[in-house]
């Protein structure tokens, strides 16, 4: 489980600093799997150290992706309003 969570972690924050946010919601979704699989693998003793660095980089990838999505999103929400066309 350590590993899983350390993999997840590790692809949750790539997807959250090369997609711009645009793919956040997939990126947070990995993430949360990657802190409770990392959770459930500080458990095993052997596993201890890769289980809580996937901890540590789930949760940094969870943070990272949902900011940049909510940003965004915000972002989109600002242009449209405007009523501008971007060309």
């Amino acid at each position: 489980m350590g590993v899983a969570s350390l993999v997840l972690g590790i692809l949750a924050v790539l997807i959250g600093l090369f997609t711009a946010g645009t793919l956040g919601w997939l990126g947070a979704i990995m993430a949360l799997i990657g802190v409770i699989l990392g959770a459930m693998g500080k458990k095993n003793p052997q596993q201890q150290g890769i289980s809580t660095a996937g901890l540590v980089l789930s949760i940094i990838g969870l943070i990272l992706c949902l900011l940049l999505y909510i940003a965004c999103i915000a972002c989109v929400g600002g242009v449209a309003s405007t009523g501008c066309a971007i060309a």
